[in-house]
């Protein structure tokens, strides 16, 4: 999955293109990079702009789309009105999400678009927008009102739309103390996506939030989802900001012990040889619990899937507590009489590979999904509970692996455990 990021250069990789790549990278999708500008700024002040040409920005945006199949583009700085003009000229047919991110000035106060630029942007990217992302400031800038309650919000958006976004999230509203909202105007709904503030200046959460919604989007979320992801994302990157200059902090994304194991394992797992070959039709979740889960949403799986493509393999989606539901459902079976098995991940069944399971000393467990209830089967999620429950009842060692052959309808599988997803890794690849 290919996130298009059009901006300025930031040296101290704080907010631009280069915070936009950072991210990126950080939720397991490849950054592309138009730079619009270069900037010199640190974390202590914003010193000079540079504007690239018009046509090295068309000549930039063509050797993407070239070679690239783009599936999101976020829009930040553009400084002036050439640039606008050139980037309208080469995306005005682009069909793709397209995340606009109106930077006016630096959190270090420098200037990111002349003021003759405001028309053409509104003129020529605003129609371009499925959606809008301005900060209060911005959008107060935009309009020309001023908010201070969530109907301010609403007029503000709705003048925004006017001018050719299709949907508007403004950020930063503190409607009530000790809180941040991002209004969202949807359609022909508006909602509210509420947080507890953060007593952190920092630098790069605007660029955060704006590139992990491309991020969103791009996976196939809907808006609400996205901002919900976006808000999170940022938050956590605001919260784990670092003093890395000598100036204001910059935001840092900082994944959990459990996220850093299932993403390292992730990579562990598509780097296997051969292992295209074991994806099932249904595709690939891997999953891992916290200690003593309650539900699924204690439970970090992918909110899409592990793919094959001919003889490649894709995550397509991201990290979420509570995206898998039949590995999750198939952990929290097992995990309630062993608690140290928190990890598993499904594969395409094989007698050959089972054959080399227990060739290799694991414990090999199964039911059979002929003989499943028919109250079971109309119970959405009950089937995955019921067969593992049934395979591990009168066992007492942990199970290593656990199949079925499938049913009328029901694609046969085999779900690997383990006490974590390294674990899980290991077992895969002492078969291959």
């Amino acid at each position: 999955m290919n996130v298009l990021s059009i901006g300025g250069s930031d040296p101290s990789s704080g907010a631009g293109i280069q915070s936009d790549v950072r991210t990126f990278t950080s939720l397991g999708v490849h950054g592309l990079t138009v730079v619009t500008a270069i900037t010199s700024q640190n974390t202590v002040k914003f010193s000079k702009t540079e504007q690239v040409s018009s046509s090295m920005i068309k000549d930039q945006l063509n050797a993407v789309f070239s070679d690239f199949t783009v599936d999101a583009i976020k829009i930040g700085m553009v400084y002036k009105s050439s640039v606008i003009k050139a980037i309208y000229s080469e995306l005005k047919n682009v069909k793709v999400p397209i995340i606009l991110d109106p930077v006016i000035r630096s959190t270090t106060n420098g200037s990111l678009i002349e003021k003759n630029a405001l028309n053409a942007y509104k003129k020529l990217l605003l129609p371009l927008a499925f959606v809008i992302t301005p900060n209060v400031s911005e959008a107060e800038k935009f309009t020309g009102f001023k908010i201070l309650t969530k109907n301010d919000a609403l007029k503000c958006a709705l003048k925004i739309r006017e001018l050719g976004a299709k949907n508007v999230v403004i950020t930063g509203n503190q409607f009530e103390k000790g809180r941040v909202d991002d209004f969202v105007l949807e359609n022909t709904t508006h909602y509210s996506i509420s947080g507890k503030k953060l007593q952190i200046v920092n630098h790069g959460s605007g660029c955060n939030y704006s590139a992990s919604l491309a991020v969103a989007l791009a996976t196939g979320k809907s808006l609400q989802e996205a901002v919900k992801f976006a808000k999170n994302y940022a938050h956590n990157s605001i919260k784990n900001s670092k003093k890395i200059g000598k100036g204001i902090p910059i935001t840092n994304f900082k994944k959990s012990e459990i996220e850093k194991s299932l993403s390292d394992s992730i990579l562990d797992f598509k780097n296997l040889k051969n292992i295209y070959s074991l994806i099932p039709e249904c595709q690939t979740n891997f999953a891992y619990s916290k200690p003593h889960p309650k539900s699924i949403r204690d439970i970090l799986g992918i909110s899409g899937r592990i793919v094959r493509a001919g003889k490649s393999v894709n995550v397509a989606g991201n990290l979420e507590y509570g995206a898998s539901r039949h590995v999750a459902s198939a952990i929290l079976a097992v995990t309630k009489k062993f608690p140290l098995i928190r990890s598993a991940l499904n594969l395409k069944y094989d007698s050959k590979i089972i054959k080399k399971f227990r060739d290799g000393g694991l414990t090999v467990l199964s039911y059979d999904r002929t003989k499943e209830p028919s109250h079971i089967k109309r119970k959405e999620n009950a089937s995955v509970l019921w067969g593992i429950k049934n395979s591990i009842k009168n066992t007492i060692k942990p199970p290593d692996i656990i199949f079925h052959r499938g049913n009328f309808g029901k694609e046969p599988m085999i779900i690997v455990f383990g006490e974590s997803p390294t674990d899980v890794i290991k077992k895969i690849a002492s078969i291959l």
